[in-house]
């Protein structure tokens, strides 16, 4: 016979328990997924455990999960270990949390030992946001091209305004098929803060794309080790794309890693992002890695 399910066990977890709720959590026992949780851990504010929801019954806790606080009203889901009648309380009593905080988009990264959640997370009023592919090169087989044999120009990212920074992340992100779902979720601002939280040495390594006196596109860059760097934004503005600029760019990035000792370059881009692809492809990058986002979102 199986156990009855009943909302009334589910709770925001008490301080006391919240050791043992977190071994709850999916991600304690998923690699993939353990650096960003420790992080997640590790950065949290006594603020962010009003979201550690879990289903107790009899004193003993049988389910967990945590919708983690970011920036601009946003979040991350973290799930609970099984997929099971008690995990589908938390999703639900989570949603109906999420809504009331005025959250406006809440994700979750599923990676392929978790592909199997995507039918209950639909029915629990997610949806799709992308594929994501993870890839890499290696550096020391890319020649570096002189810099005055191309006809963009990098200039500081440091050097615009705060307003003007924005603007350009608005402009390229017009009709990109980078994440598009993901774009129209949140406002520039918001998208540019969380590049800024990926980024510790930010604006170090970012730059304007510059063609003669007109700003075309971004450049952002981040040093993740002495000799692995990872291009987490390139983007040229509509009516510069398919000229050849995101190939001059991505040279450009080629040339500033190796300058600073890099051998390796890492990036993220959304399957559906047919032209990326192809670029990418075409410059020697290899997959080494896939996860899907999936999210809540609310007006």
């Amino acid at each position: 016979m199986k156990p009855i399910v009943d909302s009334a066990f589910v709770s925001i977890c008490p301080s006391t328990q919240r050791r043992e709720a977190l071994l709850h959590l999916a991600a304690v026992h998923e690699p993939s997924l353990q650096s960003t949780l420790h992080t997640a851990l590790r950065s949290a504010t006594q603020a962010a455990w009003e979201g550690l929801w879990i289903y107790q019954q009899r004193g003993r806790i049988s389910g967990a999960l945590w919708v983690q606080p970011l920036a601009h009203a946003t979040a991350q889901l973290w799930l609970p270990c099984q997929d099971d009648p008690v995990s589908q309380a938390l999703l639900s009593a989570a949603h109906d949390w999420v809504t009331t905080q005025g959250i406006t988009l809440c994700h979750v990264v599923l990676p392929p030992s978790h592909y199997a959640w995507e039918a209950t997370l639909l029915a629990h009023n997610m949806v799709r946001l992308a594929k994501l592919h993870y890839l890499s090169i290696t550096l020391a087989a890319t020649e570096a091209v002189p810099s005055t044999d191309s006809p963009i120009r990098l200039a500081p990212f440091s050097e615009l305004s705060t307003a003007a920074q924005t603007a350009l992340i608005d402009s390229i992100s017009q009709g990109s098929l980078d994440c598009p779902s993901l774009r129209e979720s949140l406002s520039s601002e918001a998208l540019l803060a969380g590049f800024y939280d990926q980024a510790p040495t930010a604006p170090n390594h970012w730059y304007s794309v510059n063609l003669g006196d007109e700003r075309v596109g971004v450049l952002l860059l981040a040093p993740r080790s002495a000799h692995c760097w990872e291009l987490l934004l390139m983007g040229v503005t509509a009516q510069w794309r398919s000229k050849g600029i995101g190939r001059n760019v991505l040279t450009a990035a080629f040339n500033l890693a190796i300058n600073q000792g890099a051998n390796e370059m890492i990036l993220t881009v959304d399957a559906r992002n047919t032209p990326a692809w192809r670029l990418y492809q075409q410059a020697g990058f290899i997959g080494y890695a896939e996860q899907r986002l999936l999210a809540w979102k609310n007006a």
